[in-house]
């Protein structure tokens, strides 16, 4: 494929419109400098609507469009799981999580850990999570989204991530999360709106131009299998989403760990003006992944009729673009890219908070850096994890056949403990920093162990089990050392975790509509 003069213009036009509207709302007013809030977390002034938009926009990139569109190919609406539980994981992080999160006054996920534990913890946790998030998140996505690019639109590999790269650094690097987060509003309306497109023509042409509706309606028909959202063990997906252990299982210490002590997730919330817009901002992203579904899964069962020998299945995305014409192509190219590089300037500016308030700042206290020196410590933060993203992608990436898979096994191995370590953290007063540092060990052991010598085990089940012989681990040492409450245990009579009346309307609203997907395609 290749861009036509009019898509390269739409593209062209996003891109200058997003550098020019990341610099008019992050300037400062006159004599104001940016300071390590400003730049960090906005200076805790973001809007509902923006922190919903950017919840968005930083978990949805190429991988997970083009990943989830093949996925809908090859398994079907079952998929749709990973969309549709984070809705409900996301009301409960923001009734439960949010509220002690702002309270405590924090810059970040590592510094919580040591006003809940100590200082070990906390470093331990920022160096893991730097690492994880330059060598696999940013990582996985500066390659696999170069990689969608050069399919979709032929550019060479190198070309595509340095074009990604610049283009994050160009609108983000300046304004710091102010210009992400409000920019970010424009990346999910190019999603939807490009989603959209390829939704309404797949399903246009799977019914011969009778209309969307129609094609909907023939897909129930010729693809029911395609609808079953909780698969059988002789299902040849059955590994990818185990039965019914999806609903009651391992995929919720992926979505709580994922939308609940993710930074560059949560860094959102730590940012608002307060915890009614956080809430808020929640709940919107809570009903947009409700949606987002019917734009990236739904068009992969099209494509399963309209292209019915495709190898591998993630073609199907890229084959669906082909019948875009110019200009709708460019909108949906730019839609590609849109969550890219959102993704990519949520990740470097996670990365570079964490390193500058949790390892240097935290680390080298004794030196005393201003405002202006933590400011341009982020900045660099940001450039270097870049560059050093971009040398490391092809040796560890290029040879594997399942890039995305790279993503989960790295992640899975932790996830486990760090939702062990928070839960802990939140709800048990007497759980310790010995406690803490064994559920992190355990779970990357006990899940080593399990990939080694139980390979066939389904990915969400060994992460189930990981959980549970952490939070075991845990509490065996908290009982062992016996020492009452933590004297930074939680008070959770202290908190006022009731929430407004339109809250809990969205959170019924959301359970009924969970209730009502589950219930038509069982």
């Amino acid at each position: 494929m290749k861009l036509a003069t009019l898509d390269i213009v739409v593209v062209a036009v996003y891109c200058i419109s997003l550098i020019l509207i990341a610099y008019l709302v992050s300037r400062e007013k006159k004599g104001h400098e940016k300071d390590s809030q400003d730049y960090f977390l906005a200076g805790r002034s973001l809007p509902w609507w923006a922190i919903g938009a950017s919840l968005i926009a930083s978990n949805i990139s190429a991988e997970q469009i083009i990943g989830m569109t093949g996925s809908g190919y090859a398994i079907g609406l079952g998929i749709a799981s990973y969309e549709w539980t984070a809705a409900l994981a996301l009301i409960v992080v923001g009734k439960y999580f949010v509220p002690i999160f702002l309270e405590k006054n924090i810059y970040t996920m590592p510094e919580f850990l040591e006003k809940r534990y100590d200082h070990r913890v906390r470093v331990l946790l920022a160096f893991f999570w730097v690492g994880i998030y330059i060598f696999v998140n940013l990582t996985s996505v500066l390659y696999l989204g170069a990689l969608t690019i050069k399919i979709v639109a032929g550019v060479p590999m190198m070309y595509g991530m340095l074009f990604l790269a610049a283009l994050s650094l160009a609108y983000s690097l300046y304004g710091g999360l102010k210009a992400v987060a409000f920019t970010d509003i424009i990346q999910v309306g190019i999603l939807i709106v490009g989603g959209i497109a390829v939704t309404l023509l797949s399903l246009d042409m799977v019914s011969n131009g009778g209309g969307a509706f129609a094609g909907f309606v023939h897909l129930l028909e010729q693809a029911p299998q395609k609808f079953d959202m909780i698969l059988s063990k002789d299902h040849n997906h059955y590994v990818d989403l185990p039965g019914i252990s999806v609903l009651v299982g391992g995929l919720w210490i992926t979505q709580f760990s994922y939308w609940g002590f993710n930074q560059y997730i949560t860094q959102r919330a730590l940012a608002a003006k307060n915890l009614r817009e956080a809430q808020k901002g929640i709940v919107l992203a809570a009903f947009l992944k409700l949606f987002m579904p019917f734009i990236v899964v739904i068009p992969g069962i099209a494509a399963f009729l309209l292209f019915p020998d495709l190898s591998p299945a993630d073609r199907a995305y890229p084959e669906l673009m082909k019948l875009l014409p110019a200009g709708l192509f460019g909108l949906t190219f730019a839609a590609l890219v849109a969550a890219v590089v959102s993704s990519l300037s949520s990740m470097t500016n996670s990365i570079s908070t964490i390193f500058t308030m949790d390892i240097y700042r935290s680390t080298f206290h004794h030196f005393e850096v201003s405002e202006k020196g933590l400011v341009r410590i982020g900045r660099g933060a940001s450039i270097t994890s870049l560059i050093v993203a971009m040398i490391v992608a092809q040796p560890l990436l290029g040879q594997l056949d399942q890039a995305f898979q790279y993503i989960q096994e790295f992640t899975g191995f932790f996830s486990p403990g760090i939702l062990v370590i928070f839960l802990f953290g939140f709800f048990w007063g007497k759980a310790t920093t010995h406690s803490a540092l064994a559920a992190a060990v355990v779970s990357v052991v006990v899940s080593l162990i399990l990939k080694i010598w139980m390979g066939d085990m389904a990915f969400l089940d060994r992460m189930g089990v990981a959980f549970l012989l952490s939070a075991a681990a845990a509490i065996a040492i908290t009982l062992y050392e016996h020492e009452g409450d933590h004297p930074k245990a939680i008070k959770l009579a202290e908190f006022d975790f009731k929430t407004t009346t339109g809250f809990n309307i969205a959170t019924v609203a959301v359970v009924l509509i969970l209730a009502a997907f589950y219930g038509a395609w069982w």
